[in-house]
């Protein structure tokens, strides 16, 4: 489903459960005995809804910034990937030749076979092929013997940015499979639920105004419980990091290959 269906579902569906709700509540609790109870109702809803929004915050600041830093860790990760090409320049043959072609071997394999395998939530996982092209840069810049000063110090830039690599893909696998942990998602799903259903309780003359009150509320609650189920793991679904500084650094390699 789109993320756009998927909105609609979500708003007509909040809409319905508010509706639904309080004509319910309407024909089992008459206006006059509900109107009797308002203040201590809203006195016990303030608590309600303050605890509720925050938690609701926490939760959407919590994978907005599972977001951006997938995004950050797959930008380092493909600036890695165009500094140990850069520096292989500088490697005699045939180390050069081979840590280039390992490069960009390596961000063709996480652009075309690991980005769909990171991309089904928790099941994300990474790709056989690209752990074992990062395991083959790491052994080749390894295993160069550097024969002078210059070499040392080529010998040691590559192997911080191997490591970097690593780290940065090693990162991004967890980053593709964390999500929010199950007891958050009961805790705000509830939240949502209790904090709607509680309007149903105020005791209002015009019962349309208070339908359209409460419709009101639940689409914002759904909407935005909707935003967080979209964006928690970063790498799945419409709305997700896409292989772009990748892709981007490949390009430049094989443009600077065709020169």
């Amino acid at each position: 489903m789109t993320t756009v269906l998927g909105g609609v579902v979500a708003v007509l569906s909040a809409v319905l459960f508010a509706f639904v709700g309080q004509v319910l509540v309407q024909r089992l609790l008459p206006v006059p005995l509900r109107q009797s109870h308002n203040s201590a109702i809203g006195m016990i809803y303030a608590a309600l809804y303050t605890v509720y929004g925050v938690t609701l915050a926490l939760s959407l600041f919590l994978v907005s910034q599972y977001f951006s830093a997938a995004q950050t860790t797959t930008e380092s990760e493909a600036n890695r990937v165009e500094d140990l090409y850069q520096l292989a320049k500088q490697f005699p043959e045939p180390d050069r030749g081979q840590i280039q072609t390992l490069a960009s071997s390596y961000a063709r394999v996480v652009i075309d076979e690991e980005w769909p395998l990171i991309g089904q939530g928790r099941a994300s996982q990474g790709s056989p092929r690209a752990e074992e092209l990062a395991s083959e840069l790491v052994e080749r810049i390894e295993s160069f013997d550097p024969a002078t000063t210059g070499q040392q110090n080529l010998h040691a830039q590559g192997i911080t940015l191997v490591q970097d690599l690593q780290d940065n893909r090693t990162l991004r696998l967890l980053q593709s499979r964390e999500g929010i942990p199950p007891i958050l998602w009961v805790v705000i799903l509830a939240g949502g639920l209790f904090t709607v259903a509680f309007t149903f309780f105020f005791g209002m003359e015009s019962q349309w105004l208070h339908r359209l009150s409460a419709a009101a509320l639940a689409v914002i609650v759904v909407l935005l419980l909707y935003t967080i189920y979209r964006i928690q793991f970063p790498f799945t679904g419409d709305i997700r990091v896409h292989p772009d500084a990748l892709e981007l650094v490949l390009h430049k390699i094989e443009r600077d290959n065709d020169a």
